[in-house]
C-alpha cells in the first residue's frame, strides 16, 4: 500500500474530529493560527497539522494535513480542509 492510502483514512479521521467543533471551539483551539501534534495509529508515528487558512466575516477555512515525519514526505503532506460558516449575529 501507497502512503497517501495508508494516511487517507488517517486525515480523514482527523478531519471529521475537528470539523465536528463550533466555529467559535475552532477559533479557540486555532487562536495561534495552526496546531501540531503526533498521533499513533498500528505502531506507526504521524504528524498533523491543523491551520486556520482564512477567518472572515462569514466564515473560517481550516486545513488539516498529515505526513508520517519523513523529511522528503514532510515537504508534500495529504491535506484535507473545510468551511465553516460563522454564526449569524443574534439582535
Amino acid at each position: 500500500m501507497k502512503y497517501p492510502d495508508e494516511w487517507r483514512p488517517i486525515l480523514d479521521a482527523e478531519t471529521k474530529r475537528w470539523s465536528a467543533m463550533s466555529c467559535s471551539q475552532l477559533l479557540s483551539r486555532l487562536s495561534a493560527e495552526e496546531e501540531t501534534y503526533e498521533i499513533d495509529v498500528n505502531s506507526k508515528t504521524y504528524q498533523v497539522e491543523v491551520k486556520l487558512l482564512e477567518n472572515t466575516d462569514a466564515y473560517i477555512h481550516v486545513m488539516v494535513a498529515i505526513d508520517d515525519g519523513h523529511w522528503l514526505r514532510a515537504m508534500k503532506p495529504l491535506t484535507s480542509g473545510f468551511i465553516r460558516q460563522k454564526d449569524e449575529p443574534k439582535g
